[in-house]
């Protein structure tokens, strides 16, 4: 099954691990080679996309946690207008203020998505990041991008769109509270007590083991794309560097109440409906695959995707972890039936 998918013509390189803690079941599956003709390894880290969502949104609920921060607040209780002015204006009216930081983790502010949305004039912005490879990006410059060139959707609350415009101001209003950089945060609050010692964010930070595999390249159809530095422009909405064990291990603390308390990761499986079959929370996405498709097992997936082929999620139904790549741009719909595939398996032998 996964070397079907590796034969791919879009396929370069792909990763799996399946972890089943209760049965002793853990295997990891790694294929495809570097350009340079050597092969990739269960060690050498991928770019996560917005699986990075999950971390950040965890984050967050460590401030809930330390009373620093309140879901129900506006984000203007921990920004000055100068960071988010002019995000959100609708009938001449700037609401961005008002937004919750619930509504920027549940994605229902009505913001703008400065990732695939088209401005009225000229390319969307992922589209750019191709065109314009060695261009560095900052999370204010993306963010005047927004204002300038980009519309919300709807009032906040009244409404679901997936933005990672969203994501960037919660990272913000995490530099701001933690006073240090979101990749020193990451590093001090998750990667270090959880030993996550090969996870990084790209062009920010190294992993703490220094021994760490050269990134898994990246690719747009047959373009290798994972030098480019405009991949900078995916902060806190999606810029890590990973390998499947590191977010096996992330994914099992976050269920099992080791970084942040069982009622804290309760609270973000606050569900809005996001598509047929799927539904979003605090930086989690909950996929039930008979909603899906009638015929598929009774079986629910919670966790997170990437736009590259990412993705970590867990199935309480079979209490197993599955986590892994196919490291290419655009292949969102393909890996979700592949892990179909994966977990009816599973289901017949467990």
């Amino acid at each position: 099954m996964f070397q079907r998918e590796l034969d791919k013509a879009k396929v370069h390189n792909a990763f799996l691990s399946v972890y089943a803690p209760g049965r002793g079941l853990q295997w990891t599956f790694t294929g495809g080679q570097f350009e340079d003709g050597s092969l990739v390894s269960p060690a050498s880290p991928f770019h996560s996309a917005s699986i990075g969502k999950t971390f950040t949104a965890t984050l967050v609920m460590l401030l809930v946690e330390e009373g620093k921060l309140e879901l129900d607040a506006p984000l203007s209780n921990y920004l000055p207008e100068d960071a988010y002015a002019g995000l959100h204006v609708w009938n001449g009216v700037d609401m961005t203020g008002q937004i919750t930081i619930a509504q920027l983790l549940q994605h229902t502010s009505g913001l703008p998505d400065w990732f695939e949305d088209r401005p009225e004039q000229g390319m969307a912005f992922l589209e750019r990041m191709l065109t314009e490879p060695n261009q560095f990006w900052t999370p204010q410059a993306i963010l005047d991008y927004t204002r300038q060139n980009l519309k919300p959707h709807f009032p906040p609350g009244q409404g679901y769109y997936y933005t990672d415009t969203e994501y960037f101001l919660l990272g913000l209003i995490i530099e701001r509270l933690y006073r240090q950089p979101l990749h020193e945060v990451l590093e001090a609050q998750i990667l270090e007590p959880l030993q996550l010692t090969q996870t990084s964010m790209y062009f920010r930070s190294d992993p703490l083991d220094p021994y760490t595999g050269r990134m898994a390249e990246l690719y747009a159809d047959d373009m290798d794309i994972s030098t480019f530095k405009s991949l900078s422009a995916d902060w806190a909405g999606g810029g890590l560097l990973t390998t499947t064990d590191d977010l096996l291990q992330f994914m099992e603390a976050l269920n099992t109440g080791k970084l942040i308390n069982r009622s804290t990761y309760e609270a973000m499986q606050q569900w809005v409906p996001e598509t047929r079959g799927m539904e979003y929370g605090y930086g989690l996405r909950k996929f039930r695959l008979r909603g899906l498709f009638p015929l598929l097992p009774d079986l629910t997936l919670i966790g997170h995707s990437g736009s590259t082929g990412s993705y970590m999620y867990y199935c309480p139904e079979l209490e197993v972890y599955l986590a892994g790549t196919f490291n290419q741009t655009g292949y969102m719909k393909e890996h979700v039936v592949f892990m179909v595939k994966v977990l009816s398996v599973l289901k017949k032998q467990f």
